[in-house]
């Protein structure tokens, strides 16, 4: 039984891949039957053509033996598919430039949505590699709710995860996880990395056995201070070390920490930050403990102070999602018991009615996923419109083939060929077509998918399309589907003629009447990009908003400098000397126009201590009052401008009368109707000392574009933390021109193995304006596409209408018909289509706006400036692709149009 088995699929196979030996032999088989047939005619006396052809009539026709004989082997229906093929193959060829059309409409709509799924697979969909039980795995998301509004945190204090991890029982596993760009190596050697700082239980997670050494355990990751060991990625070890052996023991220096090579692992591993994959592992509490702003060690796992970690868990087998959420709810609600008991200050349960949630690994994914998520979402539905603009474009092309093959596709009829098998072949035509756009369209979704990975995930590594088998399944089915969709409406049409009627009927006889099913796909391709352009229109005006938009202060012409003593001692008297001289050091750099000192950075960190005001009861029930601490060129550098009063001087040190200065929103909030100079401010609380305002400072962006209210205010940096000073520095031109020059005179000045980073202040707010960008760059992109792909639709389908209308036209040209009369009746044709179109996509995208408006900046998503613009755009499009074919109509030689068959 086996071996009939693979004797059938041997035969099967190579009746597919030794077509012509097959036939070969077939064909001589069939003639040798004939030949004994017709020697027993001979001896029975009969000629030798007498004696072939009563043979032949004895046989039953060569065709039909051999169709049965194929049949009987089970390769009749392969050597259909291979007729349909090569059929197919060999049409194409007769028409390059309509299958050359064909093919790159639909590549262009199979590259974008391939691409587009290659990015959301990467954000939203695939699991981190390696991960077992990746179903049981999810993020904790604590929330809690203000004022009826649910707030998601994205990250926990240190001593929250102990709380959880203490008082819940539905995880077998559950870890603490941060990751930051790190100083990685010794002086020149040094550079930034992401370095993942994970709790020992972490690596349990997942599969994932280290290809040398091992990972730390609970040992090693101990409070107040875990060991100083590191993993490497399996990357880091083969670039920095060639996948050396013996690495295993060297010392690397990890940020201020000489760590001990303890392991590497296995290559591909990205534990559960695939968005930043870490070059390095070390114990969370190494490099909590060693924190130089927490003014005592143990503060981060004996407070709640500092919010900078998440949490991921395994569920054990059998807790369902609702148990595990009432688990994590009634520790939230522990744990912030115990807050209160440790702080006053801290929100009681009752108000914020903590708990928590398990949400998906993806970053792309939850409560936390930002507003490019939510964009990615819509562009990738976007990217299906332009499919679906292109479907109907190639549809509308295989539609107008089909009616010119009438002739060919009723003779084939006639010949008793059956309607399923011409349905086939026709959709095998189609098919074929479709599989070579997808093809086309995997090589135009690499490049698009480079440009998706910039604006959505640039830390993340490349996307290569054509290597990943899930953007390879899914482009097939999509090629599939698209082959299918396009090609089942031509098919079903070609075989509704009546075939005397087909078979009698000229070129371009009785087709035009035909042609409302193209009239429909054209007003659909008009509707679609109607929508995308109003959506490019919205995104493109909320780019410009945001972009726009004071924050307080100035970007581009600003450089934070920072430094890390790393395994240098230094004590704090040196530290404020080191920043008063970076301070100054900097500023006689060519280039340099201002420097100043301070301790936070808006988008970047952020400081808070609890305030009083007299006559105020609660100042936390206000909001969040951020601080920063700054020289007194601060406001110069920031170009901050101070509404009234004063900004810092230089008599505002240590030993003079403290002095602060707030901003307007702080200034309203605090002294409704009163003037906030000269009013005592007492930070730390209504025992500490009382700091007087000198000035107001106009309202700054801390965190967020969208942020309502401001509530900021400032302290002189020598009569506050001067010894956790960073500098600013203002260039005259481009920051990223000053960039390097800057960091290596600071590096000239700094101590022992210390290291100096410069950022350019543009590229912490720039990821503030992703989601409005990459929303107008891609909408800008699928919208121009679609315009494009419906221009070339509305001009195919009128310039084969004037082919199709070539004996009216020359009537009505011979009956008087002027040239301005064509003009009118093919371009009126083209803008009825249009206006049809416009009025549905109008409609839909209006339908739309509510859904959009959420992810609009400062930006109406009904805004009638835009839909104009839409509508005379698409308007002046469809009237330059009439011309062309309404020229050519009415220039038409009455004669030779209506001898015209």
């Amino acid at each position: 039984m086996r071996f009939d088995w693979l004797s059938e699929i041997r035969i099967r196979a190579r009746a597919v891949l030794q077509h012509r030996t097959m036939e070969r032999d077939l064909n001589d088989e069939m003639q040798f039957h004939v030949a004994q047939e017709a020697r027993k005619y001979e001896q029975e006396g009969l000629d030798a053509v007498e004696a072939r052809r009563r043979a032949m009539v004895a046989f039953g026709g060569m065709e039909r033996a051999k169709e049965e004989s194929r049949d009987a082997r089970g390769i009749g229906r392969l050597e259909r598919v291979s007729q349909d093929l090569r059929y197919a193959w060999r049409g194409m060829l007769r028409r390059p430039g309509f299958s050359f059309a064909v093919i790159v409409t639909m590549g262009l709509g199979i590259g974008a949505n391939s691409a587009m799924f290659a990015v959301v697979d990467r954000l939203m969909l695939r699991p981190p590699p390696m991960l077992r039980d990746a179903e049981r795995v999810h993020r904790i998301v604590p929330i809690t709710s203000e004022n009826g509004r649910v707030v998601p945190a994205s990250s926990y204090p240190y001593t929250r995860y102990l709380d959880l991890r203490r008082w819940t029982h539905s995880f077998d596993v559950m870890a603490a996880v941060y990751a930051a760009n790190t100083p990685v190596g010794s002086r020149d050697d040094a550079r930034d990395i992401p370095v993942g700082m994970v709790s020992a239980p972490y690596f349990s997670l997942f599969d994932a056995p280290p290809v040398l050494g091992r990972f730390f355990g609970a040992s090693e990751d101990t409070e107040p201070l875990g060991s100083e060991v590191v993993v490497l990625s399996y990357g880091l070890w083969q670039e920095r070390y060639g996948g050396r052996a013996d690495v295993l023991g060297t010392t690397l220096q990890v940020g201020q920490i000489p760590c001990t090579i303890i392991g590497v692992a296995p290559r591909g591993f990205a534990g559960t930050l695939p968005e930043r994959a870490p070059s390095a592992w070390i114990p969370i509490t190494a490099h909590a403990g060693r924190a130089r702003f927490l003014a005592n060690p143990s503060a981060y796992y004996t407070t709640y102070n500092w919010n900078w970690l998440h949490v991921v868990a395994r569920r054990k087998a059998g807790v369902s999602v609702a148990e595990a959420t009432a688990d994590l709810t009634s520790a939230m609600q522990r744990s912030y018991a115990a807050e209160r008991t440790l702080s006053r200050r801290a929100p009681p349960a009752t108000r914020v009615q903590p708990r928590a949630i398990l949400s998906a690994l993806q970053p792309g994914r939850g409560l936390i996923a930002g507003t490019e998520s939510v964009v990615l979402l819509w562009i990738s539905g976007v990217a299906a419109i332009v499919l679906l603009i292109a479907c109907a474009n190639v549809a509308n092309l295989l539609l107008n083939h089909a009616l010119r093959r009438r002739r060919e596709i009723a003779l084939r009829l006639a010949l008793g060929v059956s309607r399923s098998r011409l349905l086939s072949q026709l959709l095998t035509e189609s098919l074929l077509l479709s599989f070579l756009g997808g093809a086309l369209g995997l090589v135009l979704a690499e490049g698009l998918a480079s440009i998706l990975r910039r604006l959505f995930m640039s830390e993340q590594p490349p996307v290569h399309v054509i290597a990943d088998s899930r953007t390879l399944v899914f482009s097939l089915v999509l090629a599939t589907i698209t082959g299918l969709v396009t090609g089942l409406a031509p098919s079903l049409h070609a075989g509704r003629d009546d075939l005397a009627t087909a078979l009698k009927a000229g070129q371009r006889d009785g087709t035009y009447q035909r042609s409302r099913t193209r009239a429909a796909l054209l007003v659909a391709q008009a509707a679609l990009s109607v929508v995308l352009l109003v959506g490019a229109g919205l995104f493109v005006r909320s780019f410009e908003h945001a972009q726009g938009l004071r924050l307080g202060y100035d970007v581009d012409p600003l450089l934070l400098v920072s430094w890390e003593a790393r395994a240098t001692p230094i004590t704090d008297s040196a530290r404020v000397l080191l920043a008063r001289q970076v301070e100054t050091d900097v500023r006689t750099i060519p280039g340099v126009a201002n420097t100043t000192r301070l301790i936070t950075m808006p988008f970047y960190s952020t400081e808070t201590q609890g305030l009083f005001v007299a006559g105020v009861d609660s100042i936390d029930a206000l909001g969040e009052f951020t601080l920063q601490s700054a020289s007194p060129d601060f406001f110069v550098t920031m170009g901050t401008r101070i509404v009234r009063g004063r900004a810092f001087a230089p008599t505002d040190r240590a030993g003079a009368p403290l002095v602060t200065i707030v901003s307007e929103s702080m200034a309203r909030v605090l002294w409704p109707g009163r003037d906030a100079v000269g009013q005592c401010l007492r930070v730390g609380g209504d025992t500490g000392p009382c700091s007087t305002v000198v000035g107001i400072a106009e309202d700054i962006r801390q965190s967020s574009l969208r942020e309502e209210r401001a509530y900021s205010y400032y302290l002189a940096i020598d009569q506050f933390q001067p010894q956790q000073a960073s500098v600013m520095v203002r260039a005259r031109g481009n920051a990223d021109a000053l960039a390097e020059t800057v960091r290596r005179r600071v590096q000239s000045l700094l101590p022992g193995d210390a290291f100096a980073t410069t950022v350019p202040f543009r590229r912490i707010v720039d990821p503030q304006l992703l989601a409005w960008r990459s929303g107008a760059t891609m909408f800008v992109v699928f919208g121009s596409l679609a315009l494009v792909l419906a221009a070339i639709g509305l001009y195919s389908l009128l310039a084969y209408n004037v082919t199709q209308r070539t004996q009216e036209l020359g009537v009505r040209l011979a009956l008087g018909a002027q040239e301005a009369d064509v003009l009118r009746l093919v371009i009126g044709e083209g803008m009825r289509l249009t206006i049809g179109g416009v009025v549905i996509g109008g409609m839909a995208a209006l339908a739309a706006s509510t859904q959009v408006q959420p992810l609009l900046f400062n930006q109406s998503a009904r805004d009638p400036v835009v839909y104009g613009g839409v509508v005379l755009l698409l308007l002046l499009v469809a009237a330059a692709a009439s011309v062309i074919p309404a020229i050519r109509a009415s220039r038409l030689d009455a004669n030779i149009a209506l001898r015209a068959d």
